[in-house]
């Protein structure tokens, strides 16, 4: 019973930070400030969402989805991040239960959905949310019992440094822009949690799904220039990366285990 409660109580917690990201998702891509104005408003008509019409979850239920005010339609996704995050949070909780750790975790998937959907939408990544994740993964260092400060410096510098020696070669050899800088930046906030290897596993496996994902959507889509089908990289970033938080040291035991 108790178990359930702790939970509940980091479910909902989830889905409250979950509201704040959606937030985040609209608003820093199209150069509006997250804190003002401090209220929610209905992207149809403008008219701010009363707090009893921002229960995460409860009220997109409670509503189907629509605007009280003017009847539009609000996208699902809003009611798909609070759910993802509300996940998050309890995975979070039951990877390094009640202790300093779990800020550090959960606010690391936190900054990883947020960029993900921002992302996918208009194929960027926010300097504010990379320099978010950098600075509390630095901070993460000094409380880490498997980690440094140099690590995370190391593992920084490897992932940011690798990803843009392979946007400069792409960019000499095909005359066009593969990757974005916001892709480089982000692996520097990804190293700094991971370090080297982790990075450098995330840049391998991302881009081994991405590729995947790219041929298939490339070979469904009706677009007469196919050459041209682009899809943004940091999806899959965060996808390997997040799965490196959880099983990193399965993952980096089987393959030097397996190097042996």
């Amino acid at each position: 019973m108790e178990k359930l409660f702790f939970y509940l109580a980091f479910f909902v917690f989830g889905t409250i930070i979950g509201s704040f990201l959606n937030v985040l998702i609209y608003r820093l891509p199209r150069g509006k400030s997250p804190l003002k104005p401090a209220f929610s408003f209905c992207p149809s008509c403008g008219s701010p969402i009363k707090w009893y019409d921002n229960i995460p979850l409860l009220s997109y239920l409670i509503l189907r989805g629509k605007c009280r005010n003017c009847g539009g339609k609000i996208g699902f996704r809003y009611f798909f991040v609070e759910l993802l995050t509300g996940v998050a949070s309890v995975v979070s909780y039951l990877k390094t239960g009640l202790s300093y750790e779990y800020i550090f975790v959960f606010g690391f998937l936190a900054i990883i959905i947020a960029i993900t959907f921002i992302d996918v939408d208009f194929k960027i990544i926010p300097d504010q949310l990379n320099l978010a994740g950098f600075v509390l993964g630095v901070i993460y260092t000094f409380i880490r019992d498997d980690f440094t400060i140099l690590d995370g410096i190391i593992g920084a510098v490897v992932g940011a440094g690798f990803l843009w020696g392979i946007a400069y070669i792409y960019l000499k050899t095909r005359g066009i822009e593969g990757l974005g800088m916001g892709d480089v930046k982000m692996m520097a906030f990804v190293g700094m949690y991971l370090g080297w290897f982790g990075a450098l596993f995330t840049i391998f496996f991302g881009s081994l799904i991405g590729a995947v994902v790219g041929i298939a959507a490339a070979y469904l889509s009706r677009s007469e220039d196919k050459g041209r089908f682009e899809i943004p990289f940091g999806p899959f970033l965060a996808l390997a990366a997040v799965i490196y938080m959880f099983f990193g040291d399965t993952i980096k035991g089987w393959y030097f285990g397996g190097m042996g």
